[in-house]
């Protein structure tokens, strides 16, 4: 008899499972014969039935919708739960049992009006509020690709401008309500109640919501400090009831999808050498030059990314414990360049009696910076040059007219990759203790702490490349000597809190009072040194060797910072409400700051006022049917700024100055004077900032709108003024800045059977203009092309230039034209507008030629979600400002040509936007109309799409949830400038400058939610 064959045990081990599987999934499947039919009939508080209402069975994707009547059918087994939903209404869960009728009234939705969002010092219900507060939860940053949370904001928030970076692991730059001041726009960041510039140390996933503060009601509370704007993170804790252990994961891939359009090698050649006739060189021999290199090509790469995080929570009723911890991984979008970040969340809570509790919070993170490069070489190299030559196994070096002044790009981006070493360490937290007594009364205390150190390593390495010009056809780059740089920094800040806090309802009255006492101390210290390699051995290309102890102590150079301030605050606030329906609220906060204490101005006092009108709960409105909601709302307050560049404005700095020889024998000492002569009254600027808006629900709470007008003034500028024949300069509260505008906010949302829908849309405008500064006629001026000005009439780092009314085509042209003072110009130059109309072009008919800041800001919002299938898409934009670009617009060495260039001026007729190719003819490179672009752009932000797996389905094998999701970030972009993206930041006096911008990729990641 025949044997039957044996299998495999691989093979019959894989079988044996998935029949388990196969045998779970359809145990998980609801049987059909125990099916039973329900009814019922679903209506609102006041007995109308309700249409459209979803009757879903809990758990699965098994439901229906009312129909005109509000009545229902469905089947489910007796041991299903039904949910009851309705766009505005509150959810309600049912279990069915052996009942075969389930009617069902439904209530408004008055989650708005309840919800509390966490504000200075504490929280408070939303609808007691008279500010601007927007609360944004950690499941909307949650899943994206981002390594800063703040990145994830972008477009969702009025009033916020989010400019992002494509650098892995750049942070973002944030301007809340405009740029306030010269010396600083950055917010306040409050984690977990300790103040911060940054959070680019925590974990997107271990945030459970964020308040963006704008108004000067919720902002006074933080005096000096809160002039920018406030963002307040509270990191996710357990919540009680509650053990869970969390997955998330995703990875993905990152591509540059728009690039700078740039000439090939033809295109170059025939420019170049058009260029040299017309300087009246001889043409260039490209004859050993065949290379058709696109540099842009070889320096880019497709990145990877991946996001990973774990967190385990449990929590009783005396006692929670949550821990998380992530890790991040991003490559950059030039080859070599790689970030990497660890983060560590732990806090714990406990109840040691009813009205006591204590707990602690931290967060620590290790960093590992990208070592980025620049793309601006990769723009302006020849093509005509081969990027290797395989013979000698080396780079090549670019043609002898570019050769002594930048070096093939790939030097850089292969030879130099990751030759600076940085590492990174965070941690941050807190502890406290609560305690509540007499009923109304709270008491905390919390000590907080952030350390940070930062710590860096730069290595020199030699570098050979191949020219074939030289004997032997090998040319080593530079000095030929290596050499190491090395720094330290370390920062910290401590902050204590002593808070206490009442509240009570009496009648028609409701109160919340805090007053608190509160120091912050923050100390700085920074060292560095540099040696290299001298008379002595090469430095190894081993980053073990990469300190300052090696090398020639001959060449050893050194440099440090350090500096210390504290504060010390007294604050108190009232919250109050008469019938629920008129509100105030009242702040207070003085700061005393060791940075004035030369002065007798450390104290200033910073306050506000706010009021509020419920006006939809006044009995005339109770008919409105379709209202929901009005508040009408207003505040008024004063806030402080002390994000300068100078840790004592009041005590400069000794610097340099003239020696002198005195003695016998002869000795020289050295001589010192102050940096900088400050006014012996100088204190912290000040913000004067008030705003009115309404709130309003309609339609059963689908759709939600709110608007506010907005104006702040900035008072007290700290501005430099500039020495007489060569005197130091003074510094003094020399200025003031204005900023106005309109914030409008408006949410959809709705649910049709199993269909749902969402769609909002936000909209800022900004008018930023300096109403003084230091003197009539006195300007900043910055930019590495001295293109941004900042001057009283005109917003803050305007553009500054000629305007272009064309390019000569003739003589005659130029003879009929006014006559232009600043070169002698020849048919294909630029033609600038005769601005004053004196009847010649001078230095005096320079004007404002564009704003980096944009006249309006929007972010649009849509969201679809089908039984388990979620879609989200996210869209952004703004309009009305202007680039300066800068890259192309140097002499210091001939450089690649921009695509657009094919189309100059190369006779009468040919071209009335580009001018001829001629670098002696300067004018074209004056500063001019002819470098502004326009900067408004729309963009494809976000779009996920994700599955939710049936809880009943996956409870079988242990799970609570399970999400699947596919995201693509940075889809799509229309924009009009030439550059690789509209986004560019900068400081606050010179921004939205193209100096050669990194690019903004696109990022496609998958990923999983989930939950045991």
């Amino acid at each position: 008899m025949k044997k039957k064959p044996k299998l495999p045990m691989k093979r019959a081990f894989w079988l044996k499972n998935l029949f388990l599987i196969a045998c779970l999934l359809l145990a998980a499947t609801p049987g059909f014969s125990q099916n039973k039919t329900v009814t019922g009939t679903v209506t609102d508080a006041t007995g109308e039935p309700l249409i459209g209402a979803s009757v879903l069975q809990q758990g699965t994707s098994n439901g229906v919708i009312t129909d005109i009547d509000g009545k229902y059918s469905i089947q489910v087994p007796p041991e299903a739960t039904l949910e009851f939903s309705y766009v505005g209404m509150v959810k309600q869960a049912v279990k069915v049992g052996n009942r075969s009728i389930v009617d069902v009234q439904m209530h408004d939705d008055s989650q708005m009006l309840a919800e509390t969002v966490v504000i200075g010092y504490g929280s408070a219900k939303k609808r007691d509020l008279t500010g601007s507060i927007t609360n944004i939860k950690g499941d909307e940053i949650a899943n994206k690709p981002v390594v800063n949370p703040v990145a994830a904001l972008q477009g969702k928030i009025a009033g916020v401008q989010v400019i992002n970076s494509g650098k892995a692991g750049a942070d973002p730059e944030i301007r809340v309500r405009g740029t306030n001041s010269i010396n600083g726009y950055k917010p306040l960041y409050v984690v977990d109640g300790l103040f911060n510039d940054n959070i680019n140390f925590l974990n997107p996933q271990d945030i459970e919501s964020m308040e963006i503060l704008k108004d000067p009601s919720s902002l006074a509370i933080f005096g000096v400090r809160g002039a920018n704007g406030v963002i307040i993170i509270t990191t996710k804790k357990a919540k009680e009831g509650q053990t869970r252990v969390n997955i998330n994961g995703s990875f993905g891939f990152k591509t540059v999808t728009n690039k700078i359009a740039m000439v090939d090698a033809a295109g170059f050649k025939e420019l170049y050498n058009e260029q040299l006739r017309n300087e009246g060189n001889p043409e260039f021999d490209f004859t050993p030059w065949t290379g058709n290199t696109n540099w842009q090509d070889e320096i880019f790469q497709t990145g990877f990314i991946t996001n990973n995080n774990v967190s385990i929570t449990g929590a009783s009723a005396k006692h929670s414990f949550y821990l998380g911890a992530g890790y991040a991984y991003e490559q950059g979008n030039i080859k070599h360049e790689k970030y990497s970040k660890v983060t560590l969340n732990v806090s714990n809570d406990y109840k040691v009696t009813d009205n006591f509790k204590v707990g602690f919070q931290f967060n620590g993170a290790r960093i590992l910076p990208a070592d980025t490069k620049s793309v601006a070489t990769a723009l302006r190299a020849a093509p005509v040059a081969p990027v290797y030559n395989a013979e000698y196994g080396l780079y090549t070096t670019l043609p002898g007219f570019q050769k002594a002044q930048m070096n093939n790009p790939m030097v850089d981006v292969g030879l130099k990759a990751n030759t600076t070493r940085a590492e990174n360490y965070r941690a941050s937290g807190n502890v406290y203790g609560q305690w509540d007594f007499l009923k109304n009364f709270q008491f905390k205390v919390m000590y907080s702490m952030d350390y940070a150190s930062n710590s860096s390593r730069a290595y020199t390495p030699i570098i050979t490349v191949f020219d074939s010009s030289v004997e032997g056809n090998v040319v080593t780059l530079g000095n030929g000597k290596t050499g190491v740089k090395q720094s330290k920094e370390t920062e910290a800040k401590v902050q204590s809190d002593y808070l206490l806090t009442y509240t009570n309802t009496w009648g028609e009255h409701s109160l919340t009072a805090t007053a608190g006492f509160t120091t912050y101390y923050n100390k700085l210290e920074m060292l560095g040194g540099e040696r290299t390699q001298g008379v002595g051995l090469v430095i190894p290309d081993n980053p073990d060797k990469w300190y300052v102890s090696i090398g020639d102590a001959a060449t050893a150079t050194n440099e440090s910072k350090q500096w210390e301030r504290s504060t010390v605050s007294m604050l108190g606030r009232v919250l109050y409400n008469y019938k629920g329906r008129y509100l105030f609220n009242g702040s207070f906060r003085r700061d005393g700051s060791s940075a004035f204490s030369y002065t007798g101005n450390q104290w200033q006092n910073f306050y506000s006022v706010g009021a509020g009108w419920l006006m939809s709960e006044e009995e005339f409105m109770k008919d409105i049917t379709w209202l929901d909601m009005l508040k009408l709302k207003g505040s008024w307050g004063t806030l402080g700024n002390q994000n300068l560049d100078k840790a004592y404005p009041a005590e400069p700095l000794l610097t340099n100055a003239y020696s002198a020889v005195f003695g016998k024998p002869s000795a020289i000492y050295p001589g010192y004077q102050l940096s900088y002569l400050p006014n012996p009254n100088l204190r912290w600027e000040k913000v004067e900032a008030w705003e009115v808006g309404a709130e309003a629900n309609f339609f059963r709470n689908r759709l939600h709108f709110e608007g506010v007008y907005y104006k702040k003034t900035t008072k007290d500028l700290l501005a430099e003024v500039p020495g007489i024949s060569g005197t130091v300069p003074g510094i003094g509260n020399l200025g003031s800045i204005e900023n106005k505008g309109v914030e409008l906010a408006i949410n959809w949302r709705d649910q049709i059977g199993d269909w749902g829908y969402n769609v909002g849309a936000n909209l800022t405008t900004i008018k930023n203009k300096v109403l003084s500064l230091v003197q009539d006629g006195y300007s900043i001026i910055a930019g590495d092309k001295s293109q941004s000005y900042t001057m009283a009439g005109y917003p803050i780092g305007y553009f500054y230039g000629y305007k272009v009314e064309g390019v000569y085509q003739t003589d005659e042209e130029i003879a009929r034209s006014p006559k232009n003072t600043l070169a002698t110009v020849t048919p294909g130059d630029l033609k600038f507008k005769d601005v004053n109309g004196d009847g010649e072009i001078t230095t005096a008919d320079r004007t404002m030629i564009g704003d980096p800041t944009p006249d309006v800001t929007y972010g649009i919002t849509l969201g679809v979600n089908y039984k388990n299938w979620e879609l989200g898409i996210d869209m952004m934009g703004q309009g009305g400002n202007q680039i300066f670009r800068t890259w192309d617009n140097y002499n210091w060495s001939q450089f690649n040509f921009m695509e657009q260039r094919m189309d100059r001026w190369h006779g009468p007729g040919t071209s009335n936007t580009q001018p001829l190719l001629n670098t002696k003819h300067t004018i074209n490179n004056m500063n001019s109309e002819y470098y502004i672009e326009d900067g408004s752009f729309f963009r494809i932000r976000n779009v996920q799409l994700a599955y939710n797996f049936d809880k009943t389905l996956i409870s079988r094998i242990g799970m609570q949830a399970l999400k699947l999701y596919v995201n693509i970030q940075n889809l799509k972009t229309w924009k009009h400038n030439t550059g690789y993206t509209p986004e560019l930041g900068g400081t606050a006096i010179a921004f939205g400058v193209d100096d050669g911008s990194y690019p903004m990729p696109a990022i496609y990641t998958f990923g999983f939610n989930l939950t045991f």
